[in-house]
């Protein structure tokens, strides 16, 4: 089977002085520096064969460079663009995430001074917004608009029914009161909630 020849590669000064600088530049990237140097030793004539074998590239990879740039020029040069993987949700799911973040967590009914990203996930799957969603994936939605409600506090509404009552008998002992008789001078009240270190 005959092997098809080479296209030939002819350059314009611009392009040769673009490419001399790809090929031989120090801030280069590797990648545009392999495939300048394919170009340059195309246009000086040699062989693909001897250009794999100078550049230490596989024959198929010269050929597809040295024709890329036959057909389409430097700009054939850089990366084709790739569709990637599909996007797994939405921007009105994104969107409904950050507005949920900008909601005081009291307000839509969940007991917290103040949202967290797992938090935040896990309210999003529990109310359907979105299908199981990771933390980090929270987080680099909310950092795309700098949201950042763990950093902001707010008072939780009281939800539990008897809390006047609860709260009634800790207030009055911290005014010296105990079921509406005053304390005696020699009674004194001790609140270890708030020594920390013991």
């Amino acid at each position: 089977m005959p092997i098809a020849a080479a296209c030939p590669i002819s350059l314009t000064a611009s392009q040769r002085q673009h490419l001399k600088k790809a090929a031989f530049g120090h801030k280069t990237p590797h990648q545009a520096r392999i495939r300048a140097q394919v170009v340059l030793h195309a246009a000086w004539g040699h062989s693909n064969a001897r250009i794999a074998r100078e550049t230490g590239l596989h024959l198929d990879t010269v050929r597809r460079w040295r024709n890329r740039f036959a057909q389409g020029g430097l700009p054939a040069l850089a990366d084709a663009r790739r569709s990637g993987r599909p996007a797994r949700f939405t921007p009105v799911e994104v969107t409904e995430t950050k507005a949920l973040a900008c909601q005081l967590p009291a307000e839509t009914g969940i007991p917290l001074s103040r949202w967290s990203c797992p938090e935040l996930a896990a309210e999003l799957t529990a109310r359907g917004i979105t299908g199981p969603v990771s933390a980090s994936t929270v987080r680099r939605w909310l950092r795309q608009d700098a949201i950042k409600p763990w950093q902001y506090q707010s008072w939780i509404f009281i939800r539990d029914p008897a809390f006047r009552a609860k709260a009634k008998r800790v207030l009055e002992l911290y005014v010296r009161t105990f079921e509406g008789v005053p304390l005696g001078a020699e009674e004194y009240v001790v609140s270890s909630d708030e020594k920390t270190s013991i």
